[in-house]
């Protein structure tokens, strides 16, 4: 068995990206995907489907690209490489809801090569709730563990940790929500092993309209007034603040010349940021920022 070539693999995302967007339709039951084609200047290009005013999902995005050419100094000089082309596809998905109580939702799958051998998979699964509930948490988690142990069961332990470290913003000493997974320059050893990520990654992107679907179901009903609103925007201009200050995906973005509309599609349609805000002790909101912290076992929360 040979291992699949890029070509073969950025067709098989591009067909997830299609799965996934019709799942969502299906869930919100009024939106619709409209499709924006783009080619890269330096070689390549996607398409970015983008999904607003819907019943549940406000504004949305589930990017698929592959882009190829020479590799910026920058990405040389960060990932310790030698010059060589790279080629990168992968897809990549927002959601930001109407209701404060769904929760925002990104998933990230992507392959990377360059023409001298070196590739390597990434990508990971998190959710962001405007309000935690355990209960909600937990099923995520119980979600993704359950995909992670179908190939190895050293993953989801592994990955967790990794999201919890990388899901942090390190100015406000918080994470962006309950975590998940990420990995990066996963690698195989042989084509089993190939297949056997490359599987990993789209059992990850299957699992991504299922476990999204059910809380679009689940929480879109939940009543919230003015209170809970201005908590949403405020927790939005969190995920802001990540995305612009830490995120990976759109410094790569970024630095690789790629379309500057299609990378900051994770920002959600409105953001507040309010001076000193305190919670009111014992409520909702000041539960949900206490529970910004690392290494919590969403698993066998007790609280």
């Amino acid at each position: 068995m040979s291992r699949k070539r890029k070509e073969e693999i950025a067709l098989i995302y591009q067909n997830m990206q299609d799965h996934i967007c019709m799942e969502l339709e299906r869930h919100d039951g009024l939106g619709k995907f409209h499709e924006d084609l783009w080619d890269r200047e330096d070689g390549g290009g996607g398409r970015t489907r983008i999904f607003q005013n819907g019943k549940i999902i406000e504004k949305g995005g589930v990017a698929f690209s592959a882009v190829h050419g020479s590799t910026p100094k920058k990405i040389l000089q960060k990932l310790n490489l030698e010059q060589a082309d790279f080629f990168a596809t992968g897809v990549s998905i927002v959601i930001h809801p109407k209701s404060p109580m769904v929760p925002i939702i990104h998933m990230n799958i992507r392959y990377f090569e360059m023409d001298n051998g070196t590739h390597w998979f990434g990508g990971g699964i998190d959710l962001t709730p405007h309000y935690i509930v355990p209960e909600d948490a937990a099923y995520f988690h119980r979600e993704v563990k359950k995909t992670c142990d179908r190939f190895d069961s050293s993953y989801y332990p592994k990955f967790k940790a990794w999201a919890d470290d990388y899901f942090f913003l390190k100015h406000r000493n918080e994470t962006r929500g309950v975590g998940g997974i990420f990995y990066d320059r996963l690698s195989a050893n042989d084509d089993a092993h190939f297949e056997q990520i490359l599987d990993f990654s789209l059992a990850l992107g299957k699992l991504f309209p299922e476990v999204y679907g059910y809380f679009m179901q689940k929480n879109a009903d939940i009543p919230f007034g003015e209170q809970e609103e201005l908590w949403q925007n405020y927790r939005r201009g969190r995920y802001v603040e990540f995305n612009l200050v830490w995120d990976a995906g759109t410094k790569f973005g970024l630095d690789t010349n790629g379309r500057t509309e299609s990378i900051l599609m994770s920002m959600p349609p409105q953001a507040n940021w309010t001076y000193m805000y305190q919670a009111k002790p014992d409520s909702p909101e000041d539960f949900t920022l206490k529970h910004l912290k690392k290494g919590i076992d969403w698993l066998n929360f007790k609280s």
